[in-house]
């Protein structure tokens, strides 16, 4: 059971959209304009037959009363939930001129594809860090039944679920690891925006919203803690880059010493050896060109 699930409770009914029973509009049109024909007829005729020309204009104007409201208009991506003194009675989506009897309830709602940037929020992240962060959206409906009923304003509550889902995926990670040993907001964007799409998705379903995109668009530490974590990283990248130089100037002692050894270049005792391997080291490892020294005596002099 999910977090939304245990939230709705043992009583929760949830609206599921299905279609509604509406008419071509177009037809209903035709058919209006052949009761306004017999409206006419009925004027004409009533100064010949006061009685019968009354009774067609009556008919006829009740026909208009009952056909005419009842029209509505439907553009590409956009539904009519229809309803009956409150009753969900279906959604209507076919496009174009559409009617339906004049009692029905009908609410439109757009089921085209929505973009929110959410605000900069301030999260702690795993570590407790203060950060920023902030996330983009692409969101649409597709079960208006849920959207119009199972929730009060959908719009809104998509944006609280933002909000909150954000600050949830902010919270589960670190935000930067120098060793790469886990998964971080700064180094594994992929993971984290699936996640977060996912997040989403759990959350927003009870309104019948879906999540096509989304990810991250800002991240960065607090202003108040943001000074000293550069410093924290740029020692740890120092660090790194010492790590790395000393492990190479290590191999390429062992692999000079090696040669030496095995091409008889030159005899060394352990003294001579550990003074060989330390001006080695400083000279590989060393931030400034080293300045060589030619000793013009024998190798103990």
């Amino acid at each position: 059971m999910t977090m939304i699930d245990s939230l709705r409770g043992p009583g929760f009914n949830a609206s599921r959209e299905r279609p509604a029973q509406t008419r071509n509009g177009y037809l209903m049109l035709l058919l209006l304009l052949v009761v306004l024909v017999a409206a006419l007829f009925g004027f004409v005729a009533a100064t010949l037959d006061a009685l019968v020309g009354v009774a067609v204009m009556v008919v006829s104007v009740a026909l208009l009363a009952l056909i005419a409201p009842g029209f509505f208009m439907l553009q590409p991506n956009q539904a009519v939930a229809v309803t009956l003194f409150g009753d969900y009675r279906g959604t209507e989506r076919a496009t174009g001129l559409r009617w339906t009897w004049p009692w029905m309830g009908k609410r439109k709602i757009s089921a085209r594809a929505n973009n929110l940037v959410s605000d900069k929020l301030k999260v702690n992240d795993l570590r407790g860090n203060p950060i920023e962060i902030a996330a983009q959206v692409v969101w649409r409906g597709t079960d208006s039944a849920q959207a119009l009923f199972d929730v009060d304003d959908y719009r809104e509550f998509v944006e609280v679920q933002i909000e909150a889902a954000v600050r949830t995926i902010g919270s589960r990670y670190a935000y930067d690891d120098i060793a790469q040993a886990e998964v971080t907001l700064r180094g594994n964007h992929e993971v984290v925006n699936s996640e977060l799409r996912a997040e989403l998705i759990d959350r927003l379903k009870v309104a019948g919203i879906t999540i096509d995109e989304c990810g991250l668009t800002h991240l960065a530490y607090a202003q108040e803690i943001a000074g000293a974590m550069l410093r924290r990283q740029q020692a740890d990248a120092v660090i790194a880059a010492r790590q790395k130089l000393v492990e190479g100037a290590v191999g390429m002692v062992e692999l000079a010493l090696e040669q030496l050894s095995q091409k008889n270049v030159v005899e060394l005792d352990d003294e001579r050896r550990a003074a060989m391997v330390s001006n080695l080291m400083v000279v590989l490892c060393s931030e400034r060109d080293t300045q060589p020294v030619v000793n013009a005596g024998s190798l103990y002099q």
